[in-house]
């Protein structure tokens, strides 16, 4: 089963790591296309999300397909020798299959049972569908992990408690200042900036403004939370202004700077400001996170919250992994006895010669029968075709997943003997229309 994944997240990588490899959604569509020149690489899906970059492909062979995947991270993501040894994973085969269906279904989250990732993982397809880097094998696959995530949410409490970055951002956050006293702000109008605007608003911030590059968009969340709005440009303003600052952009460069920072330490007098980097790739310059009366939090500092909020969820994990277990088995199932396929067809396509003949034959003995009943004995017929089909075909299945038929055309005409075929479906015919 040649399907592989090479990957890092947050459970091999640490955040500095995880920020240079991040892999932006408009740069995507580029990467797979890349992809696509490897030889080996027959079919490509990339999921990027704050806390993993893993690649899905289907490829010609394992050692080719991992050498090939491992060539594109080093040119095209200019990936260093030394993360291969220390962060990179590998899986092959069934436990390829089994890490997409368990991120799907949240399990492999730093925030168990988070929502978003099964929106990433369907971003992840589409993507991969609109770059034509992905094909029949991928294409269930994906789809299969979709409805795994889909269906542990909906048959287990794993999602229960809804629980974001943004909302861990906050309790984080409450430990450190009082809330109710303290002039927030929060840094993008994502997904994640919307969760912590809100959950700010519920804790009753004593003030807050939304700040975005595109104005209309933190203007559209202020509104909805009743919050102020700035554009980036004034954002050295709003932090010599803010108590606590959240930030939610992670677009690849550093948006709070140590520059920025450092005008607004001169002036706020002194008085601490505390900032919550939830960004990925990182926000706040690292060098930042010295200056005097200011403190910076990283997404690293959010496990001893997410620990404490998600314990209740742990106990769903059994159940979750009981659905990923029977969804590995069906697609690799399904993944085994693909090969039938064309032999199914070839198989259908006998029956149906067979079944033309023996209806004109049966009409040519029967003229007195009007439209309206040659009608019912041909749907009689396909029907009666597709019970005699259902043994041969099932053993069919079953023969290709145990082994490839060195002879198919044999194969399929051991399993269709055309003469007790034809007889069958004559018998039945005449037994069904006998008056």
């Amino acid at each position: 089963m040649p399907i592989v994944l090479l990957g890092l997240s947050h459970r091999t990588a640490p955040l500095a790591v995880r920020d240079r490899h991040a892999m932006p959604t408009n740069r995507l569509a580029e990467a797979l296309c890349a992809l696509a020149d490897y030889s080996a690489v027959r079919e490509a899906a990339i999921l990027s999300t704050c806390n993993r970059l893993e690649i899905y492909a289907d490829v010609d062979a394992y050692e080719a397909g991992l050498a090939q995947l491992k060539e594109f991270l080093t040119t095209y993501r200019q990936m260093r020798v030394e993360d291969f040894d220390k962060y990179l994973y590998t899986m092959l085969g069934a436990e390829a299959v089994e890490q997409l269906f368990r991120v799907a279904s949240g399990l492999d989250s730093m925030l168990i049972g988070e929502p978003q990732i099964l929106s990433q993982v369907k971003d992840a397809l589409r993507l991969a569908e609109e770059a034509g880097s992905i094909g029949p094998h991928l294409g269930r696959l994906f789809r299969s992990a979709l409805q795994t995530g889909k269906r542990a949410r909906t048959q287990t409490a794993i999602g229960r408690d809804v629980v974001s970055l943004g909302s861990a951002a906050v309790e984080l956050a409450s430990r450190h200042c009082e809330i109710t006293h303290a002039r927030c702000a929060v840094v993008g109008a994502g997904k994640m900036g919307t969760a912590a605007a809100k959950h700010l608003v519920a804790r009753k911030a004593s003030s807050l403004t939304i700040v975005n590059r595109t104005l209309w968009r933190a203007q559209s969340l202020a509104k909805n939370v009743g919050a102020a709005s700035a554009p980036l440009t004034q954002l050295s303003e709003v932090l010599a202004q803010s108590d606590l600052v959240i930030t939610a952009i992670g677009s690849g460069v550093p948006i709070v700077s140590e520059a920025m920072l450092r005008g607004a330490v001169a002036e706020r007098n002194g008085a601490p400001l505390l900032i919550v980097d939830i960004g990925v790739p990182r926000d706040v310059e690292p060098s930042a996170a010295l200056l005097q009366s200011i403190v910076v939090y990283s997404i690293e500092d959010l496990r001893d919250v997410v620990d404490r909020t998600l314990e209740s969820r742990r106990g769903e994990i059994p159940l979750v992994e009981s659905i990923v277990a029977s969804h590995v088995a069906a697609y690799l199932e399904w993944y085994q006895t693909r090969g039938a396929a064309p032999l199914i067809a070839s198989l259908r396509r006998k029956a149906e010669q067979i079944r033309s003949v023996e209806i004109q034959r049966l009409f040519s003995r029967m003229p007195e029968l009007d439209d309206q009943q040659r009608d019912m004995v041909v749907a009689a017929s396909i029907s009666i075709i597709n019970r005699l089909l259902h043994g041969p075909v099932t053993k069919l299945r079953k023969t290709v997943a145990e082994g490839p038929p060195e002879d198919e055309a044999q194969l399929a005409e051991t399993l269709l003997d055309a003469d007790a075929f034809g007889d069958r479906l004559q018998r039945q015919l005449d037994a069904h229309i006998k008056p």
